[in-house]
């Protein structure tokens, strides 16, 4: 197949590298946007209800890739931001899922996680975060290096991971938000102090001013019935309201657990992009001859779709805000560093699937193979093969982890029981449909195509032993309520991908092509 060497984001780099010596005309600012958890289909879905100036304008005036894919699995939130801004694989980039497990360390180890760096702007642990499990450089990284750090690079999410990942290891400035306290934060990794401008910001409690407001429909309730009802058995009641149905207030809720919730709301997208304006005229993004890099993640998208699910009239009205707030922030990029000074993509870290109980009920198949079903039997095999279940290191959501230590100690064969224990899953398990081993997988290197989507996503030092997918539907955890995602399914894998703005062509290009 084909590849168009374009969908890389690296390209944009290349093209600021390539005339930057030249003194010719380059970008004063590229912006990266990631939604979170948005289908290609949610682009169109709405189509007729967005504004003229926000999705829209994206989608006519700049380069609309209708069928860009990851191509690795697990397509969960840290590898899709990792490898947007690598421009690689978890096979190189190393960040193979939210949370993996760690061999030194013997236990799973999230993303992020640093315990050798503090908090800034917050007393307790949100902020203990870095890019130390990040293998790759990112483009972001890459700018830095080039431009003698004259660039600046400032990163911004609601999520950390979200925030962190895309910002590489050289960022003038990451901040996420706080879900106990409702203010942006940082960490020592990036700073000793939060800037006055965002001492300013959370100063403002813009958090406390949106937990007072009441979340109602933004438009007229019939334009949301191509959705699930309202009031639907596939959605909780979130708010503890005592229904499931709009509209949505905090008043029932306690304490720091409205911060939380706020997260769950297109409002704090607002409170986001107000804080991105305020890092674009305190740091003076795109104001000189040098290329900045503006990273911006929004992520109330996926946390909306996990408890509602795709259809429902939540995730609906946050899609139909978002537009709103992407035309105000084009306007605003319009007017502050010029028409023809940015170039903006927007892309998301992975889809998700239907709201599997809603799948059952109308019988689709679909159904879920537990992790502790799956461990307890592992561990009744490999003691009746082996005489003991120590062989089995680590267990989580089809990723086996063997012990060596424990089979030279037994004097057992590792590449037997690795294959004896993939027949073995094989043999019981018809829920499974993919099995790979370290074997079968060392024999090759990744490449960009998805010819082995499990490689791909696969790290040498920090992957599992074996490693198995589910058939299409089919979950470790099955869900009445709400989505999830992290399949090699088209429904997980096909994701937006526009390019907008400085140089870059108003066209529409349906062949396939990859994330990465």
């Amino acid at each position: 197949m084909k590849k168009t060497s374009f969908i890389s984001l690296l390209f944009i780099l290349v093209l600021i590298i390539n005339l930057y010596p030249q003194k010719l005309e380059q970008p004063k600012l590229v912006v990266g946007i990631v939604v979170d958890q948005m289908r290609f289909n949610d682009l169109y879905r709405y189509y007729d209800l967005y504004s003229e100036n926000g999705f829209k304008r994206l989608l006519n005036e700049g380069s609309n890739f209708t069928n860009a894919h990851y191509n690795y699995i697990p397509t969960n939130t840290g590898p899709g931001h990792a490898s947007i801004y690598t421009g690689t694989t978890p096979y190189y980039h190393g960040i193979v899922n939210n949370d993996f497990y760690d061999r030194e360390q013997k236990k799973s180890v999230y993303c992020v996680d640093d315990p050798d760096v503090q908090s800034v702007g917050s007393n307790d642990d949100e902020g203990k975060k870095s890019p130390k499990y990040l293998l790759a450089t990112t483009i972001t990284d890459a700018l830095k290096l080039f431009t003698n750090k004259k660039s600046k690079v400032i990163s911004i999410s609601i999520k950390d991971r979200s925030a962190i990942l895309p910002a590489g290891h050289m960022p003038d400035g990451v901040y996420w938000y706080n879900f106990k306290t409702g203010d942006f934060i940082s960490s020592t990794y990036y700073m000793k102090d939060l800037p006055d401008w965002v001492k300013k910001f959370n100063g403002k409690k813009l958090a406390d001013k949106f937990l007072s407001a009441e979340w109602n429909l933004l438009l007229d309730k019939k334009f949301y019935e191509i959705n699930s009802p309202d009031e639907s058995p596939y959605e909780p009641d979130f708010f503890k309201e005592g229904k499931k149905s709009f509209p949505h207030t905090f008043k029932n809720l306690s304490g720091n657990e409205k911060y939380n919730a706020l997260a769950f709301t297109p409002f704090v997208h607002e409170m986001m992009i107000e804080f991105t304006m305020s890092a674009i005229q305190n740091e003076n993004l795109g104001r000189n001859s040098v290329p900045d890099f503006l990273a911006i993640s929004f992520s109330s998208t996926d946390l909306i779709g996990h408890t509602w699910g795709n259809y429902s009239y939540e995730l609906m009205d946050t899609y139909l805000r978002l537009d709103k707030l992407l035309a105000d922030f084009l306007n605003y990029l319009d007017k502050e560093i010029g028409p023809n000074n940015y170039l903006l993509f927007l892309t998301a870290d992975h889809a998700a699937i239907e709201t599997p109980g809603y799948l059952k009920e109308n019988r689709i198949p679909t159904g879920e193979l537990q992790n502790s079903r799956i461990l307890d039997s592992l561990k009744a095999f490999t003691n009746r093969k082996y005489g003991t279940d120590k062989v089995i290191e680590y267990y989580s959501y089809g990723f086996v982890y063997l012990d060596k230590n424990v089979i030279e100690q037994k004097s057992l064969n590792y590449y037997k029981i690795e294959k004896e224990i993939s027949k073995y899953l094989r043999d019981v398990f018809p829920e499974i449909q993919t099995i790979a081993t370290r074997s079968d997988l060392e024999k090759s290197i990744a490449s960009r195509n998805n010819d082995n989507l499990i490689l791909n996503g696969w790290h040498p030092s920090k992957s599992a032993d074996i490693i198995f997918t589910l058939r299409p539907n089919y979950l470790f955890r099955f869900l009445e309520r709400g989505t999830t995602h992290g399949t090699s399914y088209t429904y997980d894998t096909h994701i937006p991908l526009i390019f907008y703005g400085w140089r870059i062509p108003k066209q529409e290009v349906n062949e396939k092509v990859f994330i990465v």
